[in-house]
């Protein structure tokens, strides 16, 4: 029997501080660790301003998704692998729950002193406030959309 993993929920204000360090959230830390995973892994976005946050059930997952294609005579098997996993990078958490993000990252995302944690059920991403209420609104847009703006 598997043990269910508890998604990663909510949205959490926190501060990147003078050294590139950020807090994660107690509640993200304890989904991590339920995953084996110390600390976090960490990527760009490949499509926001954004950074994508995740642990080892993700990491493995995709892992296991790439294994069955050839890895010589297959672009796709490169193009996902680069993106994802050359990209990729584990951070550790020190004792009081933060990380070092470096400066690639913190420039790719456009953070200074304010960042927000977004949960996202397998994994979590890290933005600057501004541009996260920017895309939050076009998200929230796109999904009345789906609804017929039926909620309002």
């Amino acid at each position: 029997m598997s043990v269910q993993v508890q998604p990663f929920i909510s949205t959490v204000t926190g501060t990147l501080d003078d050294k590139g360090r950020v807090c994660i959230p107690a509640s993200f830390r304890q989904i991590l660790a339920a995953q084996n995973t110390p600390g976090v892994y960490l990527c760009p976005s490949f499509s926001e301003a954004a950074l994508e946050c995740f642990g080892e059930e993700v990491l493995q997952a995709f892992h296991q998704q790439q294994a069955t294609a050839d890895p010589f005579f297959t672009p796709d098997f490169n193009d996902k692998v680069f993106a994802v996993l050359s990209m990729t990078q584990k951070l550790p958490c020190d004792e009081n729950g933060r990380v070092r993000l470096p400066e690639d990252l913190i420039a790719h995302a456009g953070l200074a002193e304010r960042v927000v944690f977004v949960g996202m059920g397998t994994k979590f991403q890290i933005w600057d406030p501004a541009r996260f209420e920017t895309m939050r609104a076009e998200r929230l847009k796109r999904a009345l959309a789906v609804l017929g703006g039926a909620a309002r």
